[in-house]
């Protein structure tokens, strides 16, 4: 495992441990505000008319994940009509992303199909778009399972997720062609064993872009999720070279982070959009986002010592 992934293990562990999560969620707000864009639909909201202002579009989350209970997942998913419901009446792009855990996945996959469809026939009709967030690998093939039952039930504005890091996901990915999947890819930010992921950062950005070449090679469109300048050169580089029209892919990047280079890319004529969070539950979010970016501790551990 190389220092990359061997960080990225140690604070999720750290992360993990409730003492740890009781003091960031004291101490660290400043952080938080960075990354997560508030607590209250309203405040997400005003952060994505900023975004469009500045020709970036927004990706909306409500944030959770695996759910204790029905009544739980079902007090979520109203918030999630909420959200869609106040889509509605934008002028921009309608954008959800939601987890699956986050509507009782770990309960019950008929619970959780149940009222993903529920949210889809009322996104739907209102153009607003919804992305199934994939989660750490045991949920993998459960959330394949709902997103491919959702297609064959006529939805087609949902998307679904794969994660470079994994060594099952070209499989995976050709297994989705017959769905025409609208794909979003990313790395991967989980804490994996070996057994599952790539232990080496440089395997993990070479499979990325072999599976984002693959994925338009077969005519998909591609939300290439990365902040690695590298990977998004190259991905420039290579849509250019083959002929791929800017309408066929897009670069997603998240709230808070390189908003310069999402301004950029946007002035490029590229679609744009920043995954915009927001919600009570941000913790494990927040967790994820330190343990992507050694940087981000320095700022949580200035945060809790009043640096």
């Amino acid at each position: 495992m190389n220092l990359d992934l061997a960080y990225r293990s140690f604070v999720l562990g750290v992360a993990g441990n409730p003492r740890v999560e009781r003091l960031i969620k004291d101490r660290a707000k400043g952080l938080v505000r960075r990354y997560v864009a508030g607590e209250t639909l309203e405040e997400a909201l005003q952060a994505a008319e900023a975004l469009e202002r500045e020709g970036v579009h927004a990706i909306l989350d409500l944030l959770g994940e695996g759910v204790k209970t029905e009544e739980e997942a079902r007090a979520f998913q109203r918030g999630i009509l909420e959200l869609v419901w106040a889509l509605a009446e934008r002028p921009w792009p309608k954008y959800v992303s939601l987890k699956p855990t986050q509507l009782g996945l770990d309960l019950s996959e008929a619970l959780a199909l149940s009222l993903l469809r529920e949210v889809l026939r009322e996104a739907e009709p209102r153009g607003v778009f919804v992305r199934l967030d994939m989660e750490d690998s045991p949920r993998v093939e459960a959330t394949l399972r709902l997103y491919k039952a959702l297609r064959e039930e006529g939805f087609s504005q949902v998307g679904v997720v794969l994660q470079s890091y994994l060594y099952r996901t070209e499989k995976d990915l050709l297994d989705l062609l017959p769905y025409r999947p609208n794909l979003r890819l990313v790395k991967g930010a989980y804490r994996e064993p070996k057994e599952v992921a790539f232990p080496d950062k440089r395997l993990i950005d070479a499979e990325y872009l072999h599976l984002g070449k693959l994925a338009l090679r077969e005519g998909l469109y591609v939300a290439f999720a990365t902040h690695d300048p590298r990977i998004i050169a190259e991905v420039k580089r290579y849509t250019q070279a083959m002929g791929v029209p800017k309408e066929r892919f897009e670069f997603q990047l998240l709230y808070g982070v390189r908003p310069e280079e999402q301004r950029r890319l946007a002035r490029e004529g590229y679609t744009v959009r920043a995954y915009v969070p927001y919600g009570t539950h941000w913790y494990p979010y927040l967790a994820r986002r330190i343990a992507e970016r050694p940087e981000n501790l320095f700022l949580v551990l200035r945060s809790l010592f009043g640096g």
